[in-house]
């Protein structure tokens, strides 16, 4: 990647900005970066310079999609992380690649070797999804698991460690679980944003849609965020893990996980596990899920590096943080399917 693409990720994960003209918002910002920078060549980013730069970013697969990331809860749908097992495995890809509602889907290094993430309406659909997967592929020794809670969900991936700009900053994870009423039009805006942006300058008054409706997402908070999506692997982040933490009962409280830690510069700190996690910029998300026979982890983190001993750093300095509880590495083996879904399609 050349220094200018790798200026424009760390800003357009973020938050693309929801104007008529965003290239030309995009340099605006560079420009301004740069020039705080004290650099020489100041405001010589031009528009067509910056659309460029992004198309060549999608043309080469790092960025997979520029669209809105809407909140599955917010919209009346429902996520669920499935385990299982599968012998064979093209089989079993073949087959998920048909099945929109699920999204996500890796082979990792454990004994429960898939794992995949289904969206639906219901958590019967998600049943009626898995059973099917049964019936016709083999997989078997199943467990759905919901989220307990959720410390953070971020898939922004930090090329360098600077120039963000506040002013395009889109919105991380929110809570609660209030659903408003969609209408039509809601419904017909939000499965445009789940696509990818059209290869325009003007790429919302081609998409056809509303840039105030989708700023109004945001302040719903029914959109977490709209920029690009990444191929972490294609982006420099080719070393991911799901490591699983076994939280110490005796580190629990009535009302939930956290750990007790001596630190010399603050004392000592009572913080749940899942919120020290969530601070560690190498762990994009951090969820409780419910331990099951097997598997008795229940503090699931993401993890992205640039080297594997790198992504070994990561896990060690993220099981200190917590107290070193056990926990289990599952490697991303093989991805079989990464789609965004498409609501209301």
């Amino acid at each position: 990647m050349t220094e200018l693409e790798q200026r424009l990720l760390s800003v357009i994960q973020d938050a693309f900005p929801l104007e008529e003209r965003p290239y030309r918002r995009l340099a605006e910002v560079l420009n301004a970066q740069e020039a705080c920078a004290g650099g020489e060549a100041r405001g010589h980013l031009t528009e067509q310079a910056v659309f460029d730069a992004v198309e060549n970013l999608r043309r080469s697969g790092i960025v997979r999609r520029i669209g809105g990331i809407y909140d599955s809860r917010r919209l009346g749908f429902i996520s669920r992380l499935c385990a299982g097992k599968v012998t064979d495995l093209d089989k079993f890809a073949s087959a998920v690649n048909g099945i929109p509602a699920i999204t996500h889907n890796y082979v990792r290094s454990h004994e429960y070797n898939v794992w995949f993430t289904a969206i639906a309406e219901s958590e019967g659909e998600i049943r009626a999804i898995v059973d099917g997967l049964c019936a016709s592929t083999g997989l078997h020794d199943v467990h759905i698991l919901t989220a307990t809670k959720k410390f953070k969900i971020n898939t922004v991936m930090r090329v360098l460690k600077e120039n963000e700009d506040s002013r395009l900053r889109g919105n991380d994870d929110r809570g609660g679980e209030f659903i408003a009423a969609l209408s039509s039009s809601d419904k017909a805006r939000i499965r445009i944003a789940c696509d990818d942006i059209p290869h325009t300058l003007t790429p919302f008054t081609d998409w056809g849609v509303s840039l105030e409706a989708l700023r109004d997402d945001l302040v719903q908070k029914r959109m977490r965020r709209f920029g690009a999506i990444l191929r972490h692997q294609d982006a420099g982040f080719a070393y991911n893990a799901m490591v699983c933490f076994k939280l110490d009962e005796r580190l629990e409280t009535k009302d939930e996980r956290s750990v007790i830690l001596s630190d010399p510069w603050k004392g000592e700190s009572k913080d749940p596990a899942g919120a020290i996690l969530a601070n560690k910029p190498y762990i994009s998300h951090c969820y409780e899920r419910p331990a099951f026979e097997g598997f008795p982890y229940t503090l699931y983190v993401m993890m992205h590096a640039q080297s594997a001993e790198e992504l070994d750093a990561f896990i060690k300095d993220a099981a200190v943080s917590i107290g070193n509880p056990e926990y289990a590495v599952l490697h991303s083996v093989r991805e079989l399917k990464k789609t965004s879904f498409r609501f209301f399609a």
